[in-house]
């Protein structure tokens, strides 16, 4: 099971979600209280070992910017979330990119339909802690690397997984003690309950 560690602000952050054994880890750009500043990230990203994936979160950003403030912060990937349309994905031609979305009727759930790597399946509020209604992918579920988001915590990531059989899962507020706020021992909790389901 792959598991993304989202939100991360700290060196003592990427420190706890490494350890655990977290596949990747995120820094937001977008406006939230787990946002960081490019030359915060940067020092943060050179503390990511090289087997561990660096995300770059943007939203609400014309998709060249979110690419150069990529660039400056030395992330491996891009991920857009929101309502990009296929030809910002294509602005960011020879990065590793993670499209991240609400699931909709509308939604196209081929991975790699927009040139992505990964498809992210979130709340239709992104970071709010909400979760949403995983009978949706009764009707059809993603095919590829997809990963589940969205209220999930070390309570109820096993039930979810079971139900929503991802390829992955990806957390953020389900592991904070306030809000933007990282509990390590809820991180290393989170990533070993996750990495026990098949």
């Amino acid at each position: 099971m792959f598991v993304k560690v989202c939100g991360l602000r700290t060196e003592g952050d990427v420190a706890a979600a490494v350890d655990a054994g977290a596949d990747a880890v995120g820094f937001i750009f977008a406006e939230s209280a787990r946002r960081v500043e490019v030359d915060v990230a940067k020092r943060l990203v050179a503390a990511v070992p090289s087997h561990v994936l660096s995300v770059g979160v943007f939203a609400w950003v014309p998709a060249a910017e979110a690419g150069e403030i990529a660039l400056a912060a030395g992330v491996d990937a891009v991920q857009l979330h929101g309502d990009y349309p296929p030809e910002a994905f294509a602005e960011l031609t020879g990065m590793r990119l993670i499209r991240a979305t609400a699931l909709r009727d509308d939604t196209e759930l081929a991975v790699g339909a927009y040139g992505e790597e990964m498809l992210l399946l979130d709340s239709p509020m992104p970071g709010s802690g909400e979760r949403w209604d995983l009978g949706l992918l009764a009707r059809e579920r993603p095919r590829g690397k997809w990963l589940l988001s969205g209220g999930l915590t070390p309570d109820n990531v096993a039930a979810a997984i079971a139900g929503a059989r991802p390829w992955g899962v990806d957390v953020s507020s389900g592991v904070e003690s306030s809000r933007g706020v990282k509990d390590h021992g809820l991180i290393r909790e989170f990533v070993a309950i996750a990495k026990e389901q098949a």
